[in-house]
């Protein structure tokens, strides 16, 4: 798959958001959103520290934030830039906040490969188009993108 040079330059955004929260021991998974000008609205890394909140994956809590500032209709016209490819979980945020288009790096099926049944990534085998394909309007995907050097984020974590 071939991004533009714009959605290269964010991904690896995403990606300098995941290492940093990588240094601080915090799980390496970032997303942010991006209006349709290019702007960086929010920025979101894994929550699941402190408090081991299982569901506090990057792009769900970014969803939740950002449905609560904007509306669905502006949340159409966005980009959700992301490490790793939403579980069905974070796939089913994007999609009722509004969320009208997702590039991520790493598939959520080689995340499974490098996580294997670790009990604080207990990876689902659930392409996130298969989330979205089941909703009643189109959310654009682009990835995984970048594979390699999202798969690198993950390398001495699990």
């Amino acid at each position: 798959m071939t991004l533009n040079e714009k959605d290269t330059a964010l991904l690896r955004q995403s990606f300098a958001l995941a290492e940093e929260a990588k240094k601080q021991g915090i799980h390496p998974f970032a997303a942010l959103l991006v209006d349709q000008d290019g702007e960086v609205l929010m920025t979101q890394v894994n929550g699941y520290l402190p408090d081991l909140d299982m569901t506090g994956h990057a792009e769900r809590k970014l969803m939740t934030r950002a449905s609560k500032q904007y509306r669905p209709d502006f949340l159409a016209k966005c980009t959700m830039y992301v490490s790793a490819e939403p579980c069905a979980m974070c796939a089913g945020a994007a999609y009722w906040a509004g969320l009208g288009r997702l590039v991520y790096g790493l598939s959520e099926d080689r995340l499974k490969q490098i996580t294997g049944n670790h009990p604080e990534n207990p990876t689902l085998a659930l392409p996130c188009r298969q989330v979205f394909d089941s909703g009643q309007r189109h959310v654009e995907v682009i990835g995984p993108c970048l594979e390699d050097e999202a798969a690198e984020l993950q390398q001495g974590v699990w």
